[in-house]
């Protein structure tokens, strides 16, 4: 699968942006600020409804402008598709798939997917628990794009039960007459059915990257493993991705987690377990990679979460489009070196770079000059 033409209209810098693409390697050079980095973010976009830099769609937004457009021809084999989201800030996006207006924006996920490399991966292993949750949901639902569904139920069930909680806790505080709470059994059993499903994804997408994730680094860093990754679940510690265990067991796990923390969820008024609660413990060697890995090997490490889940899509369906955004400046020239062999070989892998030196040599392919708003094959 390679995306074949990349269209813009009001994203980021680009009142308008024309780029025809090639399967094979192309980069985007030029200075930084310029506009390289919104064109793979847009190719992002595309496989995620989300941007890697931002939370909110507001900033893809050209400034004065009331909406953006992204649209893509993407082929796969002997199949030719055109996929377009309009972003609307405010309103609720919009995408036609073949020029039709009858699907919702999630429907498009699964027609271009990709794996992006960037400098923010680095929060993979030393940010908060969030990154890590955000990591595996994205790749979940590239390996199952129904996975979007079963998401976007947690999160609204998970806000209307936080709403109850919140309402109950300022009831107590104000020393108002205690609430109704009888629906809250209910939001429990619609929070605990959507949980089990996404834990269930979790867990088997956590045994399966793990070997991949460690074969990964040994090819970054000979001899700096092993890895570890061990899910970390507030509804207890019986559940690991060493268990087998079925989605009916998880919910009710979940079930009773969630009764048993009821009156503390009431006192403080928020949702204390489920998975928007859980984590992935990292380790390297015997130590837990955040805090004890140093910055070398914290790069290795997040770049091989990214390597075995381009090597699990890959598995499992159509290769992904590779994004390196601005990578090789931030390695060393070993780990660099490294990096460009495992991917070269990439069906599509687009890159960018403030300078063409910082493209290794392996990558031979397409370069766009990318100044001042204007994209212009070189």
């Amino acid at each position: 699968m390679h995306v074949s033409h990349l269209s813009l209209a009001d994203f980021r810098s680009y009142a308008r942006a024309e780029v025809p693409l090639d399967p094979g390697v192309t980069a985007f050079v030029g200075p930084n600020g310029q506009g390289k980095t919104n064109l793979v973010e847009a190719v992002g976009y595309l496989a995620t409804l989300g941007s890697h830099r931002v939370s909110s769609d507001a900033p893809l937004v050209r400034m004065g402008a009331e909406r953006a457009v992204i649209r893509a021809a993407v082929t796969q084999g002997e199949r030719r598709q055109l996929v377009e989201l309009e972003l609307n800030p405010g309103r609720a996006n919009r995408a036609r798939i073949n020029r039709s207006s009858q699907v919702r924006p999630r429907d498009v996920l699964g027609i271009v997917r990709t794996v992006l490399f960037a400098p923010e991966d680095l929060a993979l292993v030393k940010g908060d628990p969030g990154e890590r949750r955000k990591f595996l949901d994205e790749l979940v639902t590239a390996r199952s794009p129904r996975m979007a569904g079963v998401r976007s139920d947690y999160e609204r069930v998970l806000k209307q039960r936080n709403t109850l909680l919140k309402s109950a806790a300022m009831a107590r505080r104000h020393g108002g007459r205690s609430m109704d709470l009888s629906t809250l059994d209910v939001w429990d059993q619609h929070l605990a059915r959507a949980g089990a499903e996404l834990l269930a994804q979790r867990l088997d997408l956590i045994a399966t990257l793990l070997p991949l994730a460690d074969k990964a680094y040994e090819q970054l860093a000979p001899g700096g493993g092993p890895l570890g990754l061990a899910y970390k679940c507030s509804a207890g510690e019986s559940v690991d991705s060493g268990a087998a265990r079925t989605r009916e067991a998880l919910y009710e796990v979940l079930l009773a987690a969630l009764g048993e923390v009821r009156k503390q969820e009431i006192e403080r008024g928020v949702t204390l377990v489920g998975p928007h609660r859980d984590d992935v413990a990292l380790r390297l060697g015997e130590l837990p990679a955040k805090g004890y890995a140093s910055h070398g090997e914290s790069w290795s490490y997040a770049l091989a979460l990214r390597l075995a889940s381009y090597e699990l899509l890959r598995s499992e369906g159509s290769e992904p489009v590779l994004i390196l955004d601005d990578v090789f400046a931030e390695l060393d020239a070993r780990r660099r070196e490294r990096l460009a062999e495992l991917v070269a070989p990439g069906e599509q892998v687009l890159v960018t770079a403030a300078v063409d030196d910082d493209v290794p040599g392996v990558l031979v392919g397409a370069r766009f000059g990318v100044s001042g708003g204007e994209v212009t094959r070189l």
